[in-house]
């Protein structure tokens, strides 16, 4: 079953509010948005409990598994993303299709609200991604903007939410970001594994002294950070004995369109370049207005 299909959560795992107070507590403040404004990210918000986080470790256990139930609905899927097999990096995209806890997180309020706030709107479901570095040897993510990949969408409105399955420290190769690098331009694609350092082939001087400076984003387990989508991050390698799993979930504002005719993700629905994203694949998560919250619109 292509869980894609239902536009809600199928479980208990992530209980709903029921009134606007219930919905209130999980805002972010208004110096958490506008810290995230000023510098492209905010980091070490928890929005996973540990049964949460419990049932995520034990869905993705099997999903690591190429012959897994559901295999046929990733729209990508790299046992290692890496072409060297002493780094190795796990990258998938579509979990949400396939198991559902991977699937009701999406309408996590802890997610939502804030994914909101930023947003400035309504929140659409974009795709999610599994990262997964095992011990001792896991690749790199190299440095990128997600934008450079996501032109097929226009305008820019889009947002991601990077959440820790495990503890994320520097050892273990944790996100690092540039702050203010949000403000920059679009940047060419460089790679997404292996080379870390590529990225510097297409920067200006001025960008490059900006690398002197990365902020490490270390976080407990089950907390998230959400950065702009022309925030250059990278994370490096896993040195420690243990994992570093991560789920990343890309969401956009409602009344982004399509730009392009063909299918933009694999196994999806093509929509028309000028057109607006919807339908089954690109379903609304959260409107505010549903939930009579009144965040500040940019």
């Amino acid at each position: 079953m292509d869980l894609a299909q239902t536009h809600h959560p199928i479980s208990d795992l992530f209980p709903q509010p029921a009134s606007p107070e219930e919905w209130e507590k999980y805002k972010l403040s208004d110096e958490q948005v506008q810290f995230f404004h000023e510098h492209g990210y905010v980091s070490g918000i928890r929005i996973l409990d540990d049964r949460q986080l419990e049932t995520l470790r034990k869905e993705l256990s099997g999903l690591v598994q190429p012959d897994h139930e559901g295999s046929d609905l990733w729209y990508e899927y790299h046992t290692n993303e890496s072409v060297d097999p002493n780094s190795v990096l796990f990258h998938a995209l579509g979990a949400w299709r396939i198991r559902p806890g991977f699937h009701d997180i999406l309408w996590n309020p802890a997610f939502t609200v804030p994914a909101s706030q930023l947003l400035g709107g309504t929140v659409r479901m974009w795709h999610d991604q599994l990262f997964c570095k095992p011990a001792k040897h896991g690749g790199v993510v190299a440095w990128h903007q997600d934008y450079s990949y996501w032109t097929a969408t226009e305008p820019m409105a889009h947002l991601t939410c990077w959440v820790g399955l495990d503890e994320s420290t520097r050892e273990n190769g944790c996100l690092h970001y540039i702050p203010g690098s949000h403000r920059w331009e679009l940047l060419p694609i460089t790679g997404l594994a292996g080379d870390m350092e590529s990225i510097r082939e297409v920067l200006s001087p001025e960008q490059v002294e900006e690398f002197q400076k990365p902020a490490a984003i270390e976080l407990q387990a089950g907390e998230c950070t959400f950065h702009h989508p022309l925030m250059v991050h990278g994370s490096f390698e896993n040195k420690t004995e243990g994992p570093r799993r991560a789920t990343v979930i890309n969401v956009f504002k409602d009344g982004t369109r399509s730009a392009q005719d063909k299918m933009i993700l694999d196994k999806t629905e093509a929509i028309p370049a000028g057109q607006k994203m919807e339908g089954a694949f690109f379903p609304i998560l959260f409107d505010p207005e549903d939930t009579q919250l009144c965040f500040e619109r940019d």
